[in-house]
Parts: structure tokens; C-alpha cells; sequence
């Protein structure tokens, strides 16, 4: 009974590790007219102009 016990607890406490993918946003670059949908900065000069998005086409923007 005891091994069941841990083994229920552990499982409980993994459950809530799970995590989402990252949001995606629209980039623009500041050495010219580019934009580029990433998850993550593409390098130096680079800022955010919109996001997040769920899709790696920057078109369905999460609810806030």
C-alpha cells in the first residue's frame, strides 16, 4: 500500500510539469525594411512590432 501511495503522489506531481510551446512574434529588423515571424530574437537590432501569435506565420495573435 505504501508503493502505491508514492507511486500515486509522484504521478500527481509530474502532471503539472507539462508545458506549452513558446508564443511566436513579429520581428523587425532596425538595419532594414525585414520582418520575421521567431519565437526568439533573430540577433542584435532586432524588436518586437507585434505578438504573440500561436503560429509560426505570425496570423493568430493569443488572447491576453
Amino acid at each position: 500500500m505504501k508503493h502505491f501511495a508514492i507511486l500515486v503522489s509522484a504521478a500527481l506531481c509530474c502532471a503539472p510539469l507539462s508545458a506549452g510551446p513558446a508564443p511566436w512574434y513579429k520581428w523587425h529588423s532596425n538595419e532594414g525594411e525585414y520582418d520575421v515571424c521567431a519565437q526568439f530574437s533573430p540577433g542584435d537590432g532586432w524588436f518586437i512590432i507585434k505578438g504573440p501569435f500561436e503560429d509560426a506565420a505570425c496570423k493568430k495573435l493569443l488572447p491576453r
